[in-house]
């Protein structure tokens, strides 16, 4: 292969090793177009390098620069990307034309290839590897390379590519960008709430104009609860029409009527009441103010909003609403901005902000230096200039009492300008400019030096602020492996607070009632699904006064049925328990790389057909309709499930694909 340097030449250098691809090599045709993939991937990141090297031999230095006259205007100067900046704005139309690309495609094709080999370059190697295709890229793009602490974003595509090469199964794009969305908010958690903070502050509805003319598109942007909610009950409203054999609409047809008449004729659409049912997942550690991210309904969300989503469901106040600060061990001599939050109200961030307005400043100091010393200045104030008028009275003319200003555009080319008093009186002007001058550079130098010492100071305080909040409970439990060990981490408040939220979701009183996921510390595994009363019987031997202390309890508990999957069900239909374990075990289809949901009602199959296989957790696997169907009517295809979930797919061609259950 051909490898570019920095400086644009190229060497010849040996292929790289390939990675086998995890479903194994196809014959014929199939293993044609799976090379041809590979070749694809492995040109991808070729031709990233190779445009980058270009862009390298095209600096930006040879750009006329901001504020000179030609040059690209200050607001497509700063729409531009960051990689962009040090590359000439001529390259992007040199590579228009090489490539055969729009102007505006072939500028992100320079913003891609610069991403990837300054920020990404594992994941280059990876694509060159043929670990990873052209499809995986963009979800690497949009959130791992925007991360911009280096260390820790080549900390985040390690992981990533880690987990990718542990996986042995099929990996789809949309697969990628859910763990990579897991990995980043659980690193990346504190910018990953600011950024969602930002975000919902951008909520709103918005319509825009099809291709079809007389068709518009309406987007509402909302929170991941919000619109799950929203896509539920509108769903819900649709489902609850009356059938009629006659209705010919299509479902996203009878869904706009709905919403139609939902908003536009409130109360008149006679459509009844409907209850909307959301999956909450939030860990322990997540619940005890850990950095862990959640899920509503399957979509990743942060840390905080899943708590806070929790706790409101549970009719509980806000996390840290009216609570003391917690107590932070170590040293406790520390300075005042050293023990201060950056980050909240009255910190040293708020008030250097306080004292020095950064836009403020730029703006005095651009005003200042274009009065002192740019532009050109006319020679003289013109007669009755204030200037004019208070420079002279401090000259004074002892020679000439009777002397007045001379009215010429030029005094120095006037006659007997060199023995009359107009000279004095300027340079005292001078003089004064000069001083002014001065006192303005002191000035900034002394607002500069502030702001230096503002900066140094919001640095230590974010730096104190990451130590105190490492060795707080929420540091603690998001260092914590499992939750046994988050729970150890925390103080007896927080586990008060945590039996609190069982205790007040754990009667019920909602559409259905709250679980308790027990999982496998190591691998994710679901291991039970219970709620507390049910943990509450398990643990007992069923008798009222027993409270099950082994030190005083000697009762027999082998009768009891334990924690585990739920027992095989007689009939063909799973029973409640049984369904609702396997819909918490798979969450999604099961086919490998499908992410569609789980259909609310059916599609749970039974791997070994009914009666000969029973009804039961280790033979019942939830999939989409299209698979459901495919499973059954697909010529050629096998499927294996173990008792552990695992599930085996080997295609006609002989190819196998194994997924198991997502982890928790």
């Amino acid at each position: 292969m051909i490898e570019y340097m920095a400086d644009g030449s190229a060497v010849q250098v040996l292929d790289a090793p390939r990675a086998t691809p995890t479903a194994g090599w196809a014959a014929g045709p199939l293993g044609a177009a799976q090379a041809a993939d590979r070749e694809v991937a492995r040109h991808t990141a070729l031709r990233a390098r190779a445009v980058a090297a270009f862009a390298a031999s095209r600096p930006a230095s040879t750009d006329r620069t901001q504020g000179e006259r030609g040059a690209m205007s200050a607001e497509r100067w700063a729409a531009r990307a960051d990689v962009l900046r040090p590359v000439s704005e001529w390259a992007t139309q040199e590579l228009a034309i090489a490539l055969g690309l729009t102007a505006q495609a072939a500028e992100g094709e320079l913003e891609r290839s610069l991403t990837l080999t300054q920020r990404l370059p594992a994941v280059l190697d990876a694509l060159e590897a043929g670990v990873l295709h052209v499809g995986h890229l963009w979800c690497l793009l949009e959130h791992v390379a925007p991360i911009a602490d280096a260390a820790l974003r080549a900390r985040v595509e390690r992981e990533l590519l880690d987990w990718l090469a542990a996986r042995r199964g099929v990996t789809t794009p949309a697969q990628l960008e859910d763990r990579v969305r897991r990995v980043v908010t659980r690193l990346n958690a504190r910018d990953a709430a600011r950024d969602l903070a930002r975000a919902l502050r951008q909520r709103g509805v918005s319509v825009r104009p099809e291709r079809t003319v007389g068709v518009s598109a309406v987007t509402v942007v909302c929170s991941t609860p919000e619109a799950q909610a929203f896509v539920r009950a509108l769903g819900a409203h649709v489902d609850a029409l009356d059938a009629d054999p006659a209705d010919a609409r299509t479902r996203g047809e009878k869904t706009v009527d709905c919403l139609l008449d939902l908003v536009l004729r409130p109360g008149e659409s006679e459509l009844p009441p409907v209850q909307v049912l959301l999956t909450v997942v939030a860990s322990v550690q997540t619940l005890l103010g850990g950095d862990h991210p959640g899920e509503v309904d399957g979509q990743v969300v942060p840390a905080e909003m899943a708590r806070q989503l929790a706790r409101a469901l549970a009719g509980l106040a806000p996390v840290g609403a009216d609570a003391p600060d917690a107590e932070v061990p170590g040293d406790t001599a520390q300075s005042p901005e050293a023990t201060e939050p950056w980050d909240c109200d009255g910190g040293p961030v708020d008030r250097a902000a306080a004292d020095l307005s950064a836009e403020a400043f730029d703006r005095w100091l651009d005003e200042l230096v274009r009065d002192a010393f740019s532009g050109d200045p006319p020679l003289e104030p013109l007669p009755g200039d204030p200037e004019w008028d208070t420079a002279l009275p401090d000259v004074g003319c002892d020679t000439d009492p009777d002397w007045e200003p001379v009215d010429h555009p030029h005094p120095e080319d006037a006659p007997g300008s060199a023995v009359s008093c107009a000279g004095p009186g300027w340079w005292a002007v001078a003089d004064r400019a000069v001083e002014d001058a001065e006192d303005a550079v002191h000035a900034a130098g002394l607002a500069l030096g502030h702001a230096h010492r503002m900066v140094t100071t919001a640095d230590r305080a974010d730096a104190a602020d990451e130590t105190a909040w490492q060795a707080g409970p929420p540091g603690r439990v998001t260092a914590a492996r499992d939750a046994v060990t988050a729970l150890a981490a925390v103080g007896e408040a927080q586990r008060a607070d945590l039996a609190a939220l069982l205790a007040a979701t754990a009667g019920g009183g909602l559409a259905d009632r709250p679980r308790i996921a027990l999982t496998d510390a190591v691998t994710g595994a679901l291991l039970a699904l219970t709620d507390l009363p049910a943990l509450r019987r398990a643990g007992t031997c069923a008798r009222p006064a027993c409270r099950r202390r082994p030190e005083t309890c000697d009762h027999d508990l082998t009768c009891r049925p334990g924690l585990g999957a739920p027992a095989p069900t007689d009939g063909y239909r799973p029973a409640a328990g049984l369904d609702r374990w396997v819909r918490a075990r798979d969450r999604r289809c099961r086919f490998p790389g499908c992410r569609r949901r789980i259909p609310a009602a059916g599609e749970l199959d039974h791997l070994r057909p009914w009666p000969t296989g029973e009804t039961s957790a280790a033979n019942l696997a939830g999939f989409c309709t299209t698979h459901h169907r495919g499973k059954h009517q697909a010529p050629g295809w096998r499927y294996d499930l173990r008792s552990d979930g695992t599930l085996t797919v080997t295609t006609p061609t002989g190819l196998t694909a194994v997924g198991e259950p997502p982890p928790y």
